[in-house]
């Protein structure tokens, strides 16, 4: 069968993500045939498509994450069938197309109170802040926490969910219209980072304390600053470099600031074990469900419009989370 997919040859700009039919074989053992309903967009997939991180062939079609139908299965497969609502983020690359075969471990059957849409957005962001505040570092009723980026798809997903758990939220932002959407989405301290010191109003929020985690998605632009939010012993998550990889540095500097803990997970580690991988995401439909945590998606664009997607998220002109639609 065939399949309208975006193609990447060579590595460069928006531009270079071009549309072209490809043909999509039949399942094998283990795998399964789906057909895309919606499909998430995710900052990553700017460093692949730029060369950023090295994509495992060339050419390639980027993506990690969507809701899908299951078409057809291969032998051996238990995971799913034919029929089922699914959705994933994770496996191999390629989620930039209108049908696919995946190995079926990564696939995780959607109840009926998910819709496609929000699925598709979710699924990577939500079990990104999930791992974040469970596992990286457990949040705990009490905690005051610094999020980076707290406008973003990952951001607004985590400040509702750690305002949930019991927890104070200060989020940085870049702009006022992102700083209302934060304070919308679990944010109890906005600070606009690009008019305020914003290690000096922690401290001040704070009484001086300071946190015992920073959440970072920003990379090189707040890295060093972020830093500076920790009270001693703190924990610095760096999951993200929107701004720019951040430049080597001495180790020296941690004990500096405090007997510093840093870390660089992702969640391809934390969702390696398929057990690991389906409570995660059974922990996100929940909070979904419920309408603790709310996944709002800003922007909708057609598959073959990719190229003008990852140009908003490129010049962070996005709000929430963006979703390519088949």
């Amino acid at each position: 069968m065939k399949s309208k997919a975006i193609i990447v040859k060579q590595t460069g700009g928006p531009e270079v993500l071009q549309s072209a039919e490809v043909e999509v074989p039949a399942p094998r053992p283990g795998e399964a045939l789906i057909r895309h309903r919606a499909i998430g967009l995710n900052f990553v997939e700017i460093y692949f498509r730029a060369g950023v991180y090295p994509a495992p062939s060339m050419p390639f079609t980027p993506g990690s994450e969507a809701a899908a139908v299951v078409e057809a299965i291969g032998p051996d497969v238990t995971e799913v069938k034919p029929g089922d609502r699914v959705a994933y983020a994770g496996g191999p690359m390629g989620s930039y197309c209108e049908a696919r075969v995946i190995p079926a471990r990564v696939l995780v059957k959607l109840p009926d109170s998910i819709d496609d849409v929000t699925a598709a957005a979710a699924m990577l962001k939500g079990m990104t802040a999930h791992a974040l505040i469970f596992s990286t570092y457990a949040v705990k009723p009490g905690d005051t926490i610094l999020v980076q980026a707290a406008a973003g798809g990952v951001g607004l997903i985590l400040c509702q969910w750690a305002k949930h758990l019991g927890a104070t939220v200060i989020g940085t932002v870049g702009t006022d219209e992102k700083a209302r959407l934060a304070a919308a989405h679990g944010c109890d301290h906005t600070i606009v980072y690009t008019r305020e010191d914003f290690p000096a109003r922690v401290k001040e929020l704070t009484g001086g304390a300071m946190v015992p985690v920073v959440y970072d998605s920003v990379g090189q632009a707040t890295f060093m600053k972020s830093l500076d939010c920790l009270r001693p012993r703190g924990l610095m998550v760096a999951f993200g470099q929107a701004s720019g990889i951040v430049p080597p540095f001495s180790v020296n500097i941690l004990s500096a600031k405090g007997s510093l803990y840093l870390t660089r997970p992702t969640l391809q580690t934390y969702t390696a074990k398929r057990d690991d991988l389906v409570a995660r995401a059974q922990a996100l439909f929940a909070v979904l469900a419920s309408g603790a945590v709310k996944c709002p998606v800003q922007q909708r664009f057609a598959l073959r419009d990719a190229a003008a997607a990852h140009r908003a998220l490129g010049e962070r002109n996005t709000t929430g989370s963006s979703v390519l639609m088949p």
